[in-house]
């Protein structure tokens, strides 16, 4: 091969490999996998999920959108499938008065409470550091507290063996070390305020 088209070829043969390495790190769409990810949650329906207490859950401009219910306890949506060790990837906009979280490893699908599950909290107006954005609800405390409010952010949750950690907006939050809750379903929260998320996928371990 000529030497000049020998390096045009190598060289659209490395971009080709370095596309197809930027598309294995993005979940692809609902249901489906690559490189190991599951989405749940895509931009154009809200996927399969077990409802505990009721909201109005609903797919607005590409994102579940969530901003009322109907008693005074939380609603969740709760993923069908039980998780042991795992990576989860959630884009989640809150307003300022919202109350939220990513429940994980819940030991009871159909009563989901943060004495039975790791609860990764979305809650700006707590001031207790362990109910703050980015921390663990009565294990962890996150110190400085992140404001979440009014903006579009990213959890990426890390679930092994006794280690869980917490990353937001690309910063570690809190890394717990705790064995109480092996596995289990994970859920999504809603309490209080505007909820949005989307882009939701998980790869187990």
């Amino acid at each position: 091969m000529h030497r000049a088209r020998m390096h045009t070829f190598a060289f659209a043969v490395g971009l080709m490999v370095l596309a197809g390495a930027a598309t294995q790190l993005v979940p692809q769409a609902a249901g489906q996998t690559g490189d190991g990810w599951t989405t749940l949650l895509d931009d154009k329906n809200m996927g399969d999920w077990n409802k505990v207490g009721e909201s109005n859950w609903r797919m607005e401009d590409g994102a579940l959108v969530v901003d009322k219910k109907t008693s005074q306890d939380p609603a969740y949506l709760v993923s069908k499938s039980a998780y042991k060790d795992f990576q989860l990837h959630i884009e989640f906009w809150a307003s300022d008065d919202a109350n939220s979280g990513i429940f994980l490893r819940c030991q009871d699908p159909a009563k989901i409470a943060d004495r039975s599950c790791y609860e990764a909290n979305i809650f700006d107006q707590r001031k207790d550091p362990t109910y703050g954005t980015g921390g663990i609800v009565h294990f962890a405390e996150v110190n400085p507290m992140p404001k979440a409010g009014g903006k579009w952010n990213t959890y990426e949750i890390t679930a092994k063996g006794r280690q869980i950690t917490v990353v937001l907006n690309g910063q570690k939050t809190v890394e717990l070390h705790n064995g109480l809750f092996a596995e289990g379903p994970f859920g999504l929260q809603y309490g209080a305020g505007v909820m949005k998320f989307r882009k939701v996928a998980i790869k187990p371990l």
